[in-house]
């Protein structure tokens, strides 16, 4: 069989600058994946969205090229299995361990094979981190944010949170994050601290509230017509490989948080420690705001986690 010796060449494309955790995720996976295989898979790396735009990247995946695309599970809601954003909703989980034990039950199973049907194909999750806020001027409650223009992701999920918190949520591309405070057009930024570090926001908001709005896991996807191509010991592999890469990971992304912390304090950028309560109570209408979502969601989750425990 030829497929034995061919050699799988598959594109790597996230949208976080090198030197960030995501980026040591992607540097490790390539490593083991071509190991693990003898060198019959070949990852190449594109950070900082060389590849495009988040959604152009999901839909090449879709359409069946090479291609391994990190995304979101808000960003995944628009095709068909909207069930998968409550993985980004506020406040869901108390540790990013608690979204990781989700992916392995039964529930989240059932929700896999939709996003199959829906030609996509979750290879591995790996952990993004806790997302706090950057502004220019200080926030210590939510009224603070009010009228506020935060930078968000584009998706349903943030642009609602955003608003639930009394801001003007404006979606647009990380890589116009720093550009966009500069000039005034936006008035802060929410992501993990080391995400908010390498797009250089310390440099020009130095106010950070520690919401922890949301812990993200991130979903590492192909799509299935792509994956279709690969021999199934090879696709074992990646998974493998991929789930070993993001165990690797980890630790990385805390140390990193706090390291950036520090850094941040040392340059004089103010450290507010809010209440969370008052930020919880504010958002937790965003729950309500997503009709597709199979009535009980929040609660069968909850369930779940008590399970956990």
């Amino acid at each position: 069989n030829s497929s034995k010796d061919k050699t799988f060449e598959i594109n790597l494309a996230y949208g976080n600058q090198p030197g960030e955790p995501v980026d040591k995720f992607a540097n490790k996976w390539k490593e083991l994946a071509e190991e693990e295989s003898n060198g019959r898979i070949k990852l190449k790396l594109y950070p900082s969205s060389q590849l495009g735009a988040e959604k152009d990247v999901v839909e090449q995946a879709v359409s069946g090229n090479n291609v391994i695309v990190l995304t979101g599970y808000d960003f995944l809601m628009s095709y068909g299995v909207p069930d998968v954003g409550i993985l980004s909703a506020p406040y869901v989980a108390e540790s990013a361990d608690d979204l990781f034990y989700l992916t392995t039950t039964d529930w989240f199973k059932d929700l896999e094979k939709k996003l199959n049907n829906a030609g996509i194909a979750v290879i591995t999750n790996a952990l993004y981190g806790e997302r706090h806020l950057m502004t220019v001027k200080e926030v210590t409650s939510p009224d603070d944010l009010k009228g506020m223009k935060i930078r968000v992701p584009d998706n349903e999920m943030y642009i609602k949170i955003f608003e639930a918190l009394g801001a003007k949520p404006t979606p647009s591309p990380l890589s116009e994050l720093y550009t966009s405070l500069q000039q005034g057009m936006i008035d802060g930024a929410e992501n993990p601290l080391p995400v908010l570090q390498g797009a250089k926001v310390d440099e020009v908001a130095k106010n950070l509230a520690l919401t922890q709005h949301t812990i993200i896991i991130t979903p590492l996807v192909a799509g299935t017509k792509f994956l279709d191509t690969i021999p199934d010991d090879l696709v074992k592999i990646l998974k493998e490989t991929g789930d070993e890469a993001a165990e690797y990971e980890k630790p990385l992304v805390k140390e990193e948080s706090e390291k950036v912390l520090n850094e941040f304090k040392n340059e004089g950028v103010k450290i507010h420690q809010v209440d969370l309560t008052a930020f919880k109570k504010k958002t937790e209408k965003v729950y309500d705001e997503f009709p597709e979502w199979t009535p009980g969601l929040h609660e069968k989750v909850e369930e779940l986690l008590k399970n956990k425990k």
